[in-house]
């Protein structure tokens, strides 16, 4: 009799985790952006879900499965129709390495996907206390409606005096925002002055290539077998060995010791 209540909750279960998940069809996406002003800069670029619905207060963080691979992606930004996801994650669902090791092609490949709690995706935000980094002047009527009742992204945000999501205008500086008193953040700059902004760069990963690029530009920063730590650790290192020995030589030439 156990066994048979075992096995009927266990059912239960079972579909119930079957009903909460559904098959979409994934395409990779390659160049980085919010439609509600979510700043690349701080955040995993390569975690991204472009979603056909608008984006909401709550469920911001799903999960995506395809070949006993998963991963957590921020949906940040909507799509015009398709079910795209940062290339990156993409490549890894479908070959198991990232983009930057083993680039692939394709179209689009049925996944399974699910709404996951916001916790899953707190490693994809890279603030304090993982708090959503939004532009304070480009991101007041998504964070206006979120904060108008209770919600995560009402009570997880912060803003930034920064203009574009691809972080390349502004000033990389917190604001702050007395709500409801009023709806125009504070900042130490004026808040939305166009400055050129170059201190934290948003980079693509580059379709087919597996390039890593600059957003703003589309400049390539690394090649397709290096990932940004390996660029800036491995190459930095042949590149310091290399200066120190082109002194040493130059130094011999001058002075023959």
């Amino acid at each position: 009799m156990r066994t048979l209540i075992h096995f009927f909750f266990s059912s239960l279960a079972a579909n119930a985790v079957r009903a909460a998940s559904r098959t979409v069809w994934a395409t990779p996406h390659e160049s980085y952006s919010s439609s509600v002003g979510v700043l690349g800069c701080k955040i995993d670029t390569n975690r991204v879900a472009y979603w056909p619905t608008s984006v909401d207060c709550n469920n911001i963080c799903v999960s995506l499965s395809y070949s006993g691979r998963t991963v957590h992606l921020l949906r940040i930004d909507q799509s015009q129709g398709a079910y795209d996801v940062s290339y990156d994650a993409w490549n890894y669902l479908v070959t198991g390495y990232p983009a930057t090791e083993r680039p692939t092609t394709g179209g689009a490949i049925a996944m399974d996907y699910e709404d996951a709690d916001p916790s899953a995706c707190a490693d994809l935000l890279h603030t304090d206390g993982s708090k959503l980094p939004l532009s304070a002047a480009n991101s007041m009527n998504f964070l206006a409606n979120c904060l108008s009742h209770d919600t995560w992204v009402g009570k997880n945000y912060v803003l930034y005096n920064i203009l574009d999501p691809i972080c390349s205008w502004g000033h990389d500086e917190v604001c702050s925002l007395d709500w409801p008193t009023t709806n125009q953040p504070t900042c130490p700059t004026q808040l939305g002055t166009p400055s050129v902004l170059t201190s934290d760069p948003v980079y693509n990963i580059q379709y087919k290539t597996g390039n890593k690029v600059l957003a703003s530009s589309g400049q390539v920063v690394a090649n397709a077998s290096q990932t940004s730590e390996q660029s800036g650790g491995r190459a930095g290192r042949v590149n310091t060995v290399l200066v120190t020995a082109m002194g040493m030589l130059t130094y011999w030439l001058l002075y023959g010791i």
